[in-house]
């Protein structure tokens, strides 16, 4: 091995050994933030100079920072901030991580894309490098090896008991004994942190120049016809009028919002408000995405964007956008006090938040005469907060709160309660469940016995999960101390010979 890759095979066979004592046939908890912090410390030790760098405390803060949701719970969404932090601080410490927002999301998208393929690579680059050394290695190792293996079978014919020893050993057997699913789980994990501890980017092969003979063919005029085209299509004139047109549709929409969902105006035979506001929140949105694209290909220092009567134009079109936005909130919000809560209306009205700060940058970008460079850095960075943001909020939770908190079983209006959906929220559901059990008007009846039995076994799977401190989590060190906070419940009666969990 060379003096480059040896080290870091040994870092990664030890990061591996860790892997397999936190996450093997285990619960994922506060183990995966150990498992982070000790690739970053793997990180540190195999580039020393980076580790010596001035700015490496405020790196390592920036990092231990974006890690925390990882310490608050594990989901697919603090999983992948941590995966993308830890691919920044991974450039960073090998000198490949250049400044610029834009230019950094490039760069780890560059990483992640060459991550999978790390590990090959340098591989079969170090057995190219190493053949002939390790073709000496192995010949030194031929004579001792074929002897000693004509000795053994000598001596086992000599000596009953070497040939007893012999007859013990089945190769099958032993082979019966690998665990296969184990040996792909340390073959992913040494991939998967090789690319940490050797990062690389990928890049797409530059653009050849044209070759010359194509300048004497007819194509040499196409440039020339594609501009004429593009200035037609997307000239001053055309901008223009596409924004006096666009301005007026959506002041028709925005005026049938403004009566129906603000004003209260009666709706047309055979259409409910909730049909309206749910066939609305969501085209509406597309509609408003469109738009946002259709002002961000606007040219910053162009003729077009100077123009004063197409910035009005501009910004009332921004402020339909927005209004429009705020409307298809209203229209979600109208659905979810009829048809309750789930995670992909609680999604919707985020992803409608973000395109409402998208739209507003967009404005910002136009007034301030600002590069779509810097709208792109202004967007991801609205995204990353929000991101990082929604980590530590516990949906679970806030969805079976809500949908308890308005069901028709505690208000006496609206929906009556889906309880297969409250109980597929998991152990985050337990204390709006609890509210429900509560009720003593409710006691007794099949609904409740039902519920209570499947949250008693949930909350005992629940307990001999958190057994293992390594699928612990602040979020479930909080719960486990609510519950046991609680007074003992007495055991429901059980209707049924099975129960759904959760």
């Amino acid at each position: 091995m060379t003096n480059t890759f040896r080290p870091v095979f040994f870092g990664a066979l030890l990061l591996v050994v860790l892997a397999d004592f936190l996450f093997f046939g285990r619960m994922i908890g506060v183990s995966l933030l150990i498992f982070c912090a000790a690739v970053t410390a793997a990180m540190l030790i195999l580039h020393p100079a980076a580790a010596r760098s001035r700015t490496i405390v405020f790196q390592l803060c920036l990092l231990a920072t974006t890690l925390l949701p990882l310490a608050e719970n594990v989901s697919p969404l603090s999983f992948a901030i941590a995966v993308v932090a830890l691919s920044a601080f991974a450039l960073s410490v090998a000198g490949l991580l250049r400044p610029g927002i834009p230019r950094i999301a490039r760069q780890i998208a560059a990483f992640l894309v060459a991550a999978p393929f790390g590990f090959l690579l340098d591989f079969f680059r170090w057995r190219r490098k190493g053949v002939r050394a390790s073709a000496a290695r192995l010949a030194a190792w031929l004579l001792p090896l074929g002897l000693g293996a004509v000795f053994v079978a000598l001596f086992g014919i000599a000596n009953p008991v070497v040939e007893d020893w012999l007859s013990r050993v089945d190769v099958f057997a032993l082979l019966e004994h690998v665990d296969v699913a184990r040996l792909g789980f340390w073959l992913f994990v040494l991939v998967a942190v090789w690319a940490f501890l050797r990062p690389r980017l990928a890049y797409l092969p530059a653009p050849q120049p044209p070759s010359p003979w194509l300048a004497a063919t007819p194509q040499a005029i196409a440039p020339d016809a594609t501009r004429t085209i593009g200035q037609l299509v997307f000239g001053k004139a055309a901008i223009l009028r596409a924004l006096v047109v666009f301005n007026l549709l959506f002041a028709v929409q925005s005026l049938l919002d403004l009566a129906y969902l603000w004003g209260g105006a009666t709706l047309p035979d055979d259409l409910t408000y909730a049909e309206y506001a749910h066939r609305g929140a969501y085209p509406l949105i597309v509609t408003a995405l469109l738009a946002a694209f259709v002002l961000a290909a606007m040219r910053p220092a162009g003729t077009t964007s100077r123009d004063p009567v197409i910035r009005r134009l501009v910004y009332l079109f921004i402020a339909q956008n927005v209004l429009l936005v705020i409307s298809s909130i209203l229209r979600l919000d109208l659905y979810v006090g009829i048809y309750a809560l789930t995670y992909w209306r609680v999604a919707a009205l985020v992803w409608m938040g973000l395109v409402a700060s998208g739209l507003v940058l967009i404005l910002a970008r136009i007034a301030l005469e600002k590069s779509n460079g810097w709208l792109f850095g202004a967007n991801l960075l609205t995204l990353s907060a929000t991101l990082y943001a929604c980590s530590f909020v516990n949906f679970a939770a806030l969805i079976a709160n809500y949908n308890v908190d308005h069901s028709y079983e505690m208000t006496g209006q609206g929906v009556a309660l889906d309880h297969s959906y409250l109980r597929s929220l998991g152990p985050a559901a337990f204390p709006a469940i609890d509210r429900l059990l509560d009720r003593r008007d409710l006691a007794g009846t099949d609904a409740w016995i039902m519920l209570s039995a499947t949250r008693q076994s949930a909350e005992d799977r629940y307990r001999e999960t958190q057994r293992d401190w390594r699928a612990r989590t602040l979020r479930g060190w909080r719960l486990t101390a609510y519950l046991d906070s609680r007074p003992p419940q007495p055991p429901a009666p059980v209707t049924h010979p099975t129960m759904p969990g959760y």
